[in-house]
């Protein structure tokens, strides 16, 4: 990522025997309620997609419209619905639990299909001849997630995707509102198949600092807090950060993204690693959790033969 608008900042190196054998960079920004006080790497205010941090904000109309009692939505249910999990037993368990309520099966899902992000589940699956299902797609949560709020206000439920059905022209709306949102920027269709917007950074921050530091949306700040381990899964970032600490809230996203919450302090922090390295973009997080104080989760940053020599370190220049 980078072009004539931005200039990403060296972040991390592999360093191998003296030798510098990798370079990532890529841009951070720290904000409290009021404004972004802190930025590694010149943005100069480029737009990024959202990606899957885009959850939790496209969840908030389930609040607005009360969807969670209508449907006597559980915690973990509302969790699933913000999720990029990993397709285990138990998201797969939970995503159906929510059909059951909403009164419809995965047939409506227009999700599509992927491997499940977990590699236990992969290897199951292989030996037992299993194929994969739709409720396995890390977004499933996301699409019953639309596909209530549709049933609920009688919303045709063949075109939820669309960019210009009345759901996704709400989220649209939402989200313009919760990020603080002057201008309009590109939008693009996400992996999975909605529309997802870009903004800069420090929108995303407002956003998510809007959300998960407002009472009004508790639920799915306890979601988060409460069942960390529905929001991703197996060897999953923001698991790893929610579970190892308390009261902070994380979410990633494609494209290199992740975004950190501290709903104590009412501050937050995003990462967008350029290249996309997702081994990077978690030994950065987890860097600047500790050098914020607001938690130490270790990290090896040796760098190892198959045969566990080490044969030199990864740098991290923040």
């Amino acid at each position: 990522m980078h072009n004539n608008n931005t200039e990403p900042e060296l972040l991390v190196e592999f360093v191998r025997d003296g030798l510098v054998d990798e370079e990532h960079y890529g841009f951070i920004v720290l904000s409290d309620k009021n404004r972004a006080f802190d930025f590694i790497g010149d943005t100069k205010n480029y737009p990024f997609y959202l990606r899957s941090c885009a959850k939790p904000l496209q969840a908030s109309l389930m609040i607005d419209y009360e969807m969670d009692k209508y449907y006597d939505l559980t915690e973990d249910e509302i969790a699933l619905c913000c999720a990029s999990h990993a397709g285990e037993e138990i998201h797969v368990n939970t995503a159906k639990r929510i059909l059951d309520k909403i009164g419809l099966d995965e047939t409506y899902l227009k999700c599509g299909l992927h491997k499940p992000l977990s590699k236990t589940e992969q290897t199951r699956m292989i030996l037992s001849g299993m194929g994969e299902n739709v409720l396995q797609n890390n977004c499933s949560g996301k699409h019953i997630m639309m596909l209530g709020l549709c049933k609920m206000k009688n919303w045709d439920l063949d075109t939820y995707y669309k960019a210009n059905h009345p759901l996704q022209l709400a989220i649209k709306e939402k989200i313009t509102e919760l990020c603080n949102l002057t201008k309009s920027y590109p939008i693009t269709t996400d992996g999975c198949g909605v529309p997802i917007m870009s903004m800069p950074l420090t929108n995303m921050l407002h956003g998510y600092l809007n959300l998960f530091c407002n009472p009004k949306y508790e639920k799915i700040k306890k979601a988060f807090l409460d069942h960390p381990y529905i929001i991703g899964g197996e060897d999953r970032t923001d698991t790893k950060i929610i579970e190892n600490s308390k009261g902070i809230v994380a979410k990633v996203g494609a494209g290199g993204l992740c975004i950190v919450v501290n709903t104590e302090t009412e501050e937050a922090f995003v990462v967008k690693i350029s290249d996309c390295d997702m081994k990077v973009r978690e030994m950065v997080v987890l860097q600047i959790l500790k050098n914020l104080h607001w938690v130490d989760i270790g990290y090896d940053n040796s760098i190892k033969t198959i045969h566990g020599e080490k044969v030199g370190e990864i740098k991290i220049s923040i």
